[in-house]
């Protein structure tokens, strides 16, 4: 052999051999990736031992021989000895899946224990000794670190301190990733959320927080949105307000918050479950579907946007309950006096709605509730079913049949079903899911859900069935960003709902018996922006002022003042039930003489009247009903300060009325405003005696200032107290000065007067006018006293009691 054959055969021996280093450093690579440290803080806890233990053991079952390694830290501010016992009490409840051989259970069971030591974190030394034993363990072992887990299972309040501990002393070395894992609550409303962000933000990055929502772990709420992507071709056409008739968001629970009663006190419903997991869940719904929906930037910024288009809520969007027990367990647990009554609500439905151009329209229903008939958690979209079938039901075939419902169901668990599952009615679509973690449900005869047999749907459950912590502790450590909460999307969340958190602090819950003796009680029903309980609380009658109960027994209270009928209530309550009297006596008007004369007060207490009757009376006989102003202020009617114009504003533009059913009050005559000469007194008095039978209003809606004024009739002025005028020019003590009114004597032929008082200002002058007698020329309210017709005093309790 030449040498130049040697030398080229030496070359290809050292290439060849080089090519399989090279080989072999990958596969070594690939075989090492890095040791991992979990490190669980509050490991002795409730949820660690309930949950966090075994999803850990689960995490170390799923990828234990696949390349990393891993030490687990249990750590608490217990001293060593008595951690490590508790600990270990916690290890001995930890299992395998049912598919786990046993010996390989037993061994696998054993590398974990071997792997978790228990170790106080109570100090900066303390975390400086835990970082030093990591790198310690990591070099003696030969390793390089790929990064650390801090899972925080301890109260908020201790994150700050642990936060600046971690990031001081304890973050791993350049080049290795740290993760940090919260439990909520994140706040109790948007600044203290925005507090806690700030100062978590000062410590860690963004890319290293992980906010935990269990419930995005819970498998059907997980499946949400790869079902979506995995049945476009049948969903893109249904999923929008075009097909989608409403979609339902319900937390049921049989428990009640015996024991939590501290939590629960601070908190209450809405701020533990509709917040964040109702809330979440109907984002995955709403939000439009990525293209790429393993991309974590893109699902977190599609979420962003459904919140940035959920419609502010009002006061009226959310119905409150609490289970009768409740009170007496605060009062047990936080050592309360014996009258406490509190005013957390225990159940709550709340209505949202969605402006954009997929979901407008669609009314989204959240409900959550504890000692209720059912612990059940589901997400139910149903479709619009504009179908007639001929055929009798008995003849109607599940596949085919357009007039059954058509719905699709994300069965969160528990129920009748007692499992996770997905159902998509038969008629609707057969649905695409991935068969090696979903398979089909078989029928069980005599189970009903939803009013149809299983049979009638497509039923798919988990071939494994997995706990939503086992899930999310395998996308923290796969760095799967989407199941998790971001700051932005946290801060949107709260800004949706403190508005209305606020407005509802001081809302009386309707009590409710707790569980099956329920009955229906907290049903609910919604139009427009609004929901209502379907079942009115009875009214409980009082017999005199001296026996009035506190206002938290009751929703409306009836009674006596001044010798005629009072409804007191908090004030919602209060305006709905005036609203639905002045609808009920417009239909009554409208019946016995087609037409209904309504003279309404201006000012700021009528304005939520006037919003309830838009918003919430769409029976009402408008296109029958003649509006007059009770009075009016003496400025153009285009002048904000016009009672006309909040009229028109909260009202008018609202509803139907036929323009020439509409008498503003002639104020504005030949460009001058309430001259005498100009007569718009005697006008206003002529169309009303031309118009209204007897000049007798079907009613009239009063207020009451805080000197005795109603109408525009003040105290020491005799104008419109007495004699034949209808409408008078009045003068008043405030600006602006001159006003037009109805008299006494027009008020007083009315056949029904409601008086509205309402605000805790008004409460000196309820109480005098209470106890004065027939004084108009003082008091001018005290001079209204109908003829023939019917006086009733409407007072929130602010006014009433104070």
């Amino acid at each position: 052999m030449s040498c130049s054959s040697c030398w080229h055969t030496s070359i290809w021996k050292m290439l060849l051999a080089a090519m399989c280093l090279a080989l072999l450093g990958c596969l070594q690579a690939q075989e090492l990736k890095g040791h991992v440290s979990i490190i669980l803080l509050g490991a002795t806890g409730d949820l660690a031992k309930k949950y966090l233990w075994q999803g850990l053991f689960q995490l170390y079952l799923d990828e234990a021989g696949k390349g990393h390694s891993f030490s687990f830290h249990g750590a608490a501010l217990t001293a060593p000895q008595q951690g490590q016992k508790l600990m270990d009490k916690a290890l001995e409840s930890l299992s395998c899946p049912k598919d786990l051989v046993p010996s390989r259970c037993d061994e696998l069971k054993g590398q974990f224990l071997q792997l978790s030591q228990y170790r106080q974190l109570k100090t900066v030394e303390d975390y400086q000794t835990l970082n030093k034993d990591i790198e310690t363990q990591v070099q003696q072992d030969g390793l390089w670190e790929a990064g650390r887990i801090f899972y925080f299972s301890v109260p908020p309040f201790a994150y700050a301190d642990i936060a600046r501990n971690i990031n001081s002393s304890c973050r791993p070395h350049p080049g290795a990733w740290l993760r940090v894992v919260f439990e909520k609550p994140f706040g109790h409303d948007h600044l203290s959320a925005q507090q806690l962000a700030s100062e978590l933000g000062s410590f860690f990055q963004e890319e290293e927080m992980y906010r935990v929502d269990h419930y995005l772990g819970k498998q059907a709420v997980a499946q949400i949105l790869p079902f979506r992507d995995q049945n476009r071709k049948a969903l893109d056409g249904l999923w929008n307000r075009h097909h989608v008739e409403r979609v339902e968001i319900i937390l049921k629970e049989t428990i009640d918050a015996e024991g939590r009663a501290s939590f629960y006190e601070e908190y209450g419903v809405i701020r533990d479950t509709l917040q964040n997991h109702l809330t979440e869940i109907l984002t995955l719904v709403a939000m439009e579907l990525p293209l790429n929906i393993s991309s974590s930037a893109a699902v977190l910024q599609h979420k962003l946007q459904a919140f940035q288009a959920l419609r502010g809520l009002q006061k009226s969007s959310a119905i409150l309950g609490q289970y009768q027990a409740y009170s007496g367990q605060v009062r047990r647990e936080l050592q309360k006096p014996d009258g406490f009554q509190s005013l957390t609500p225990t159940f709550a439905g709340v209505l949202v709605h969605i402006d954009n151009l997929r979901w407008e329209g669609v009314p989204f229903i959240l409900m959550s509730g504890k000692a209720l008939d059912e612990r059940v958690g589901y997400v139910r979209i149903v479709f619009k079913n504009r179908a007639y079938c001929t055929q009798s039901e008995r003849h109607w075939v599940p596949e085919q049949s357009r007039c059954l419902p058509q719905q699709i169901i994300f069965y969160i668990g528990h129920g009748e079903l007692g499992h996770p599952a997905i159902l998509v009615s038969r008629n609707l679509f057969k649905p695409s899911l991935p068969t090696q973690s979903w398979e089909e449900v078989q029928d069980q005869p005599g189970l009903h859900l939803f009013g149809r047999p299983l049979s009638d749907y497509y039923a798919y459950r988990p071939v494994r069935e997995q706990d939503a912590y086992s899930t999310l502790l395998s996308h923290i450590f796969h760095c799967r960003k989407e199941s998790f909460i971001t700051t932005e999307n946290l801060l949107a969340s709260w800004v949706f709902w403190t508005p209305l958190l606020d407005s509802l602090a001081f809302e009386v819950p309707r009590p409710y018996p707790g569980g099956a003796e329920n009955g229906q009680l907290l049903d609910f029903e919604f139009s427009g922006g609004q929901l209502t309980f379907s079942q009115q609380q009875l009214e409980v009658l009082i017999p005199d002022l001296v026996s009035v109960p506190k206002p938290s027994d009751f929703q409306v209270l009836g009674a006596q003042y001044r010798q005629s009928p009072l409804i007191t209530a908090w004030p919602e309550e209060l305006i709905s039930k005036l609203a639905s009297d002045i609808e009920a006596a417009a239909v009554q008007a409208v019946r016995l003489f087609g037409k209904f004369h309504l003279a309404l007060s201006g000012g700021s207490s009528p304005i939520a009247l006037f919003q309830q009757l838009a918003t919430g009376h769409y029976s009402f006989p408008w296109a029958h009903t003649h509006l007059w102003l009770v009075d009016e202020r003496c400025v153009p009617l285009s002048d904000p300060d016009s009672n006309f114009q909040g009229l028109q504003a909260h009202l008018l533009q609202h509803v139907r009325v036929p323009y020439y059913n509409i008498h503003p009050m002639p104020v504005h005559l030949h460009q001058r405003l309430c001259a005498e000469e100009d007569q718009g007194a005697q006008t206003y008095a002529s169309e009303i005696s031309a118009l209204v039978a007897n000049s007798s209003f079907d009613l009239v809606l009063l207020g009451m200032g805080t000197d005795g004024h109603t109408a525009s009739l003040f105290p020491q002025s005799p104008t419109g107290l007495d004699g034949d005028q209808l409408v008078v020019l009045t003068e008043s003590p405030f600006r602006p000065h001159q006003r037009m009114s109805l008299s006494l004597p027009l008020i007083n032929r009315a056949k029904k007067v409601a008086v509205l008082v309402m605000g805790r200002t008004k409460r000196e002058i309820t109480t005098l006018v209470s106890r004065v007698g027939h004084e108009p020329k003082k008091w001018p309210i005290s001079g209204v006293v109908p003829l023939s017709g019917q006086l009733i005093w409407y007072m929130d309790y602010e006014a009433f009691l104070g």
